[in-house]
């Protein structure tokens, strides 16, 4: 195995477990509501969710044979759940639950 992807691992890993042990170390109950710092962590779970979406995007726009159901069903569900219900985590677990039932279902296999 190549020493920069095992750097790289390490550098992820460690950057993935700082962002999630140094929010509940800090005092943020005593900052400001609308302090850089707490926009900062308010922005991050999104962030994060379009990272994913786009690196689940990308891979079907640039092999041409792909078929995007799995996607979209998805982001349908993701969007239905999220209106209906205002929960984030729903939404999540509703997106999440519907591509990969379509992966499973074969709706994302190559040239359908």
């Amino acid at each position: 195995m190549r020493t920069d992807l095992l750097a790289l691992a390490a550098l992820t890993g460690l950057a993935t477990w700082a962002f999630r042990v140094v929010p509940t170390k800090l005092p943020l109950a005593k900052g400001r509501p609308d302090g850089p710092l707490r926009r900062f962590f308010a922005a991050t779970g999104p962030a994060a969710i379009a990272t994913l979406f786009t690196a689940s995007l990308l891979p079907m726009l640039q092999s041409p044979g792909t078929a995007p159901l799995p996607l979209g069903l998805g982001t349908t569900a993701v969007l239905l759940v999220w209106f209906a219900r205002r929960s984030v985590v729903l939404a999540t677990l509703a997106g999440a639950a519907a591509c990969g039932l379509a992966t499973f279902a074969g709706l994302g296999a190559p040239g359908i």
